[in-house]
């Protein structure tokens, strides 16, 4: 099975300095839908997995949650993609939970339920929470420079990203890369 793990917030969709804690507060990142897209069409499972500490903190609850993925769903059926699933973590930061990236809870979680390994499966993100917790579970690191973390850096990996982090531009130029590499 072809399988690529996502970051949510800075990678699909808008990440402000604020939660995205309503369906009208989640606007997708040009051209990361189509970006999905491709990567369905070219055989590519997507999971996201994705921290929402909003949650533990009452900023917004399960119902909201769902309408915005919902939303996601939907335009990503607009454009011919799909997300196969969702993996959160619905603690704060205070809860020490094993779940929270950067620790790889997620990542196990998506391997169980796959039955796969996920050695050298891609992890993309916009963050070194995701690609560290990706990459102690074994999986390849991608960075796209379009979360707010992005701002701070040049094109350069950031320091304190995992060993072999691969740098791209946004998430359809880590897309057309996997494709490539990919392709028979």
């Amino acid at each position: 099975m072809k399988l690529v793990i996502l970051e949510r917030d800075g990678t699909i969709n808008y990440d402000g300095a604020d939660f995205i804690t309503s369906a009208e507060d989640w606007t997708p990142l040009p051209g990361a839908l189509d970006a999905i897209a491709r990567l369905n069409h070219a055989g590519f499972h997507v999971v996201i997995a994705t921290n929402q500490p909003g949650l533990g903190r009452g900023l917004f609850d399960v119902v909201t949650l769902n309408a915005i993925h919902a939303k996601m769903h939907k335009m990503l059926a607009a454009v011919g993609a799909r997300v196969d699933a969702v993996f959160y973590c619905p603690h704060s930061p205070e809860e020490h939970c094993l779940c929270r990236k950067p620790l790889p809870g997620l990542f196990e979680q998506i391997g169980e339920r796959y039955g796969m390994d996920l050695q050298g499966v891609a992890a993309c993100g916009d963050n070194a929470d995701h690609l560290l917790a990706g990459a102690a579970a074994g999986c390849a690191p991608h960075w796209v420079r379009t979360g707010s973390v992005a701002a701070s850096f040049s094109h350069a990996v950031p320091e304190g990203y995992p060993p072999g982090t691969v740098a791209h531009a946004d998430l359809g130029a880590f897309a057309d890369a996997l494709i490539a590499r990919a392709a028979p």
